[in-house]
């Protein structure tokens, strides 16, 4: 049970707040159902984040007696789900029974300029001057920088992981040294590869590296560094939440279950 000397959020304050911040209006063309996916409790006294809308994620909530969870990869896509059967019951079906609403932000926290996913991994590698990059859906998610200096593969990788445990998968080219980076989280794909190369880019920072970009890539002479879909996406829920964390003054955690892609 919780204390009831927590202090206590209303939720639609927290979602209207959400709502304007990520611009979730701005982004009408991505195919996830943005916002509020399932709603319980009005109150708020714990909040867990985390990348995918999942059943260990769910229970982990349950567990940490949260009343709220928010998430990159939410339950409703589209027109589905049509019926809660399943496993789409068995996950809204803990959700229901613990009292816990879902809120979900698709591309609004890929593009966010400051804790977007694609933000806080060019903070990460301390890159600079950026400018919007890889048009999806009608808007940009993505950005492209310099570094203050040429860093090598190594060293970017160690950047990264200094915050994200991740194993990285490489693709070299000619240079040595990178300068202009592009970068985009979870599965840019071969559209990734051509803006990037398009933008005078040395390399693409992205979260999948798959075979259709391979040839593409190396062709061009563009360097790729994939962290993992997964890894790669983990940077706009974290940052989300340290700034509710400050905002509201609400318990919050995250739910890291990783996938390994």
């Amino acid at each position: 049970m919780q204390n009831p000397m927590e202090p206590v959020m209303k939720l639609h304050k927290i979602v209207e707040y959400l709502d304007k911040e990520l611009d979730l209006k701005g982004f009408a063309d991505d195919y996830s159902n943005n916002g509020l996916q399932a709603e319980c409790s009005g109150e708020v006294r714990r909040i867990v984040f985390g990348v995918d809308a999942c059943q260990a994620l769910f229970e982990f909530a349950a567990d940490s007696k949260a009343d709220l969870v928010v998430v990159h990869h939410g339950l409703s896509w589209g027109g589905n789900p049509r019926r809660l059967a399943g496993i789409d019951a068995a996950r809204f079906g803990t959700l229901f029974r613990h009292g816990i609403s879902l809120y979900a932000a698709h591309l609004p926290l890929d593009a966010h300029p400051r804790f977007g996913n694609n933000a806080v991994l060019c903070q990460q590698i301390g890159l600079e001057e950026l400018a919007d990059f890889f048009p999806y859906c009608g808007r940009n998610i993505g950005f492209r920088g310099e570094l203050p200096e040429p860093r090598s593969m190594a060293e970017l990788v160690g950047l990264l992981q200094r915050d994200i445990p991740f194993q990285p998968q490489v693709l070299p080219s000619s240079r040595k040294t990178f300068r202009r980076i592009a970068v985009v989280s979870g599965g840019g794909g071969l559209d990734a590869v051509r803006e990037a190369a398009a933008s005078g880019a040395d390399l693409l920072l992205t979260g999948e590296f798959t075979h259709v970009m391979y040839h593409e890539a190396k062709e061009r002479n563009l360097a790729v560094l994939a962290m993992g879909h997964y890894a790669s996406e983990t940077t706009g829920p974290r940052a989300l939440m340290a700034e509710v964390e400050h905002r509201y003054d609400v318990d919050c955690l995250f739910g890291d279950f990783p996938t390994g892609l």
